[in-house]
């Protein structure tokens, strides 16, 4: 099925079988290609100074499973050595998650996204609001008391436009095919589809981290 074809819940279907209680695959071996990550034939463009390692995050706020996953990824996050780059970047598998794309990169361009990224997820999943269109965005926005005139103006920037359409034009190089999903230093990705569980999916992201450090 093409990947903007999905429905809503469908969307983070390989990120459901990510998180349900299967057998983990080996889990003290080494991960292997073709089983435990995908070695990208093309190879992604990174933006980060030489010695470093990007990792970027791919989620959706929409996802359930992005949502069950962002705090074991936070904790993730604050062991990582100086040397990881981590960035986020939000899918479009369909043009209806557009808004939520650019919503993540009017934060960011705000100075807001470790202050109110949870806080967005909280707001779909836990307090049921629709923050899923520009509307219902900007309501939102005003309620955590962001200046909505320059959230707006921010939403429709040339920068945030650009970042959104940038992020989908990485989600295709990486082939993400389900949410949340990792990519490494341009070279690899995994899921937790592909790894087993999101445990195994960020286990097999720090072996591609020291696999790409011996390799620089």
């Amino acid at each position: 099925m093409n990947r903007r074809e999905f429905s809503a819940g469908a969307a983070c279907l390989l990120a459901a079988a990510a998180l349900s209680p299967a057998t983990l695959l080996a889990q003290g071996r080494q991960p292997q290609e073709g089983t435990d990550y995908l070695a990208l034939k093309r190879p992604v463009n990174v933006s980060v100074a030489p010695g470093q390692v990007e990792v970027i995050e791919f989620f959706w706020y929409s996802c359930p499973h992005c949502n069950a996953f962002e705090p074991q990824l936070e904790s993730w996050i604050k062991r990582l050595p100086p040397d990881v780059a981590m960035k986020r970047v939000p899918v479009a598998f369909r043009e209806d998650f557009v808004p939520q794309q650019r919503l993540y990169y009017t934060l960011e361009a705000l100075g807001k996204v470790d202050e109110l990224h949870a806080k967005v997820f909280h707001a779909i999943h836990v307090e049921r609001m629709p923050v899923s269109r520009e509307d219902s965005i900007l309501d939102w926005a005003g309620k955590q008391g962001l200046d909505k005139a320059k959230f707006t103006e921010l939403y429709h920037s040339f920068d945030v436009v650009s970042k959104a359409r940038r992020a989908t034009q990485l989600q295709d190089a990486f082939q993400v095919q389900g949410v949340p999903a990792m990519g490494i230093a341009g070279r690899y990705y995994t899921d937790g589809t592909i790894a087993g569980n999101t445990d195994r999916m960020l286990q097999v992201t720090d072996y591609l981290i020291s696999q790409v450090r011996k390799k620089s």
